[in-house]
């Protein structure tokens, strides 16, 4: 899903991770593919732990260990 955001946003010129890190793969510059693909893992990452947080708190049964 995170690399059809990526040429979704080269396909319709939207400014974004997805343009940087696909002009930076067409041009070889790697630590910028590195940088983008780094940042992008931890926003997945914070965002599936915001969504178990949360659903612990919707749902009562639901237990930390």
């Amino acid at each position: 899903m995170l690399a059809g955001a990526f040429f979704i946003e080269y396909i319709f010129g939207w400014k974004g991770i997805g343009k940087v890190t696909v002009d930076a793969l067409e041009k070889l510059d790697y630590p910028i593919v590195m940088g983008s693909v780094l940042l992008s893992a931890c926003i997945f990452i914070v965002i599936n732990i915001l969504a178990d947080v949360l659903y612990g708190i919707v749902d009562p049964r639901i237990k930390s260990s």
